[in-house]
C-alpha cells in the first residue's frame, strides 16, 4: 500500500461568512492510499477555529508513512485500531480512515453501502448554508434558491431578524456558531414559535459552563456541534441537546461515526451528518451515513468553485449516492 498526500486550495464561490470570520477559500489535505492499481481518497480541511494546521499534518504523515505502507490489507475496523495506536489528531485520522474504506471497497469490488449492509432507499434532503448577512439579503437568497432546506448563519442575536425568518414558508435551521448568550437562549427555548426551526445549532460557545442553561425538552431543538466532538460527549449532553451534528473530522472518521450513530440512536438523539467546506471527496464520505440520519448538511462541495473529484452528489438538496466501489470517489 502506498501513501501520498497533497494540499489543495479551494476557492469559494462566494465569501463564506460565519460568526468565526469571513472566508474566501479553504485549504484541504487530500490523502491517497494506493494498492494494486486502486486508489482510496480521504480529506480534511484547515479550520482555524479548530486550530488545524495542515503543515503539521504533513510532518506527521512523513513520520508514519513507513508504518502505514507496511500494513497489509485488513478490514477497515482493524485498520482503524492501527490508526488509534498512532495517536493522530481526529482530522488526520478521519482522512486516513476514509481513504482506507474507499480503497478497501475498491479492492473488494463492493461499495461502502454493500460492505455495511446499509439500506439507502430513504435519505434526508441536505440543507444549504446561507452566510451571515442582513436578514433581507438572506431571505432574498432563500427565495431565489432551488434548494428546499436552509441553514441560516448568524453572528449575534436579533429578535426581529428571527421573527422575519420564521415568517418564511420553508424549512429553516439557525446556526449561530456560538454567538448567543444565556438570555438569548432562554428566550428562544421558551418561545413556541421557535419550534418552527428544524434545529438551532451550537447556540453558545462550547463548554458545559454554557450549555448547562439549555434544556432539551423546551421548544428549541438545540443541536450540538462543537460541543459534540465524539461518542464520549453523548450521555452528558442528553439533558441539554435534542440533536447532534456528526462530522467525520471531529469524531475521527467513518469507523467511529458508525459507532457514534448507534449509541446516539439508543439515546434517542436526532442525528445530522454534517461537513466542513470540502470537496466531493469529503462529501462522498459523509454522504454514505445519510441513510442513518434525520438531517443532512452536506453542501460543502457546492460552495467551492474548483472541485477536484467525482462521487456522490448533492443536487438542490437531493443526495445522489454513488453506488461505485468504495466511497465511489474518482479524481480522473
Amino acid at each position: 500500500m502506498v501513501l501520498s498526500w497533497q494540499i489543495v486550495r479551494f476557492q469559494l464561490k462566494e465569501t463564506f461568512a460565519i460568526a468565526y470570520g469571513n472566508y474566501t477559500h479553504r485549504e484541504a489535505l487530500i490523502i491517497t492510499l494506493e494498492k494494486s492499481g486502486s486508489r482510496g481518497y480521504g480529506e480534511c480541511t484547515s479550520i482555524d477555529y479548530y486550530h488545524i494546521n495542515l503543515s503539521d499534518f504533513e510532518q506527521i504523515l512523513t513520520k508514519i508513512k513507513t508504518q502505514v505502507e507496511g500494513q497489509s490489507i485488513i478490514h477497515p475496523t482493524e485498520f482503524y485500531n492501527f490508526l488509534l495506536s498512532l495517536e493522530l489528531p481526529s482530522f488526520l485520522r478521519s482522512a486516513l480512515d476514509c481513504a482506507y474504506w474507499d480503497l478497501f471497497g475498491k479492492l473488494e469490488k463492493k461499495s461502502f453501502l454493500e460492505l455495511n449492509n446499509i439500506d439507502f432507499n430513504k435519505l434526508p434532503d441536505s440543507s444549504i448554508t446561507i452566510s451571515v448577512d442582513s436578514v433581507e439579503n438572506q431571505i432574498k437568497k432563500i427565495e431565489q434558491s432551488a434548494w428546499t432546506k436552509f441553514k441560516v448563519k448568524c453572528n449575534h442575536f436579533n429578535e426581529n431578524d428571527i421573527a422575519k425568518l420564521l415568517e418564511l414558508d420553508t424549512t429553516l435551521a439557525l446556526d449561530s456558531n456560538g454567538s448567543f448568550i444565556n438570555e438569548n437562549c432562554l428566550w428562544l427555548e421558551n418561545n413556541e414559535t421557535v419550534s418552527k426551526f428544524a434545529y438551532l445549532e451550537q447556540p453558545m460557545k462550547p463548554g458545559s459552563e454554557n450549555y448547562e442553561v439549555l434544556h432539551a425538552d423546551k421548544f428549541a431543538n438545540w443541536m450540538a456541534d462543537e460541543d459534540c466532538q465524539d461518542i464520549s460527549a453523548l450521555k452528558e449532553l442528553k439533558q441539554h441537546y435534542r440533536s447532534i451534528n456528526i462530522k467525520l473530522v471531529k469524531c475521527g472518521g467513518l469507523t467511529p461515526a458508525l459507532e457514534m450513530i448507534s449509541v446516539a440512536k439508543e439515546l434517542n438523539y436526532k442525528i445530522m451528518i454534517g461537513c466542513m467546506t470540502e470537496s466531493t471527496i469529503g462529501i462522498s464520505a459523509g454522504a454514505v451515513l445519510a441513510p442513518f440520519c434525520d438531517y443532512a448538511d452536506l453542501d460543502g462541495a457546492n460552495l467551492i468553485a474548483n472541485d477536484i473529484a467525482k462521487g456522490s452528489e448533492i443536487v438542490n438538496g437531493k443526495i445522489h449516492l454513488s453506488e461505485n466501489h468504495g466511497l465511489g470517489i474518482y479524481t480522473d
